[in-house]
């Protein structure tokens, strides 16, 4: 019998990589860690635009909006501000749209 099937299995918070692994738990928000520095303004725009666009398109298909077609600017402001959001942009709503077309 080999020696890896002797040993006990390790319990689902311990982890069986070489190097600390932090284990993801869907009600706990992530630390914030900064983002770097030494890029051009617009690079951090885009960035967080795109984290946006990704938290709306997550809540959206949450709350049962899976195709773009059904996710008009109206509906996005509307979910943006159901979750505390500031309502975005039309470039924002856009990339939402392109979120979840892109999941389909």
């Amino acid at each position: 019998m080999p020696a890896a099937a002797l040993q006990p299995k390790p319990s689902p918070t311990q982890s069986t990589a070489k190097r600390p692994v932090l284990f993801d738990s869907p009600y706990e928000p992530m630390t914030k860690r900064p983002l770097p520095a030494g890029r051009p303004r617009e690079w951090y725009v885009t960035h967080n635009r795109r984290l946006k666009a990704m938290r709306l398109a997550i809540a959206l298909l949450d709350s049962g909006t899976y195709l773009p077609d059904q996710a008009g600017n109206d509906t996005i402001r509307a979910t943006a501000e159901e979750i505390g959001m500031r309502p975005p942009s039309d470039i924002t709503c856009h990339m939402v749209r392109a979120f979840m077309r892109y999941n389909r």
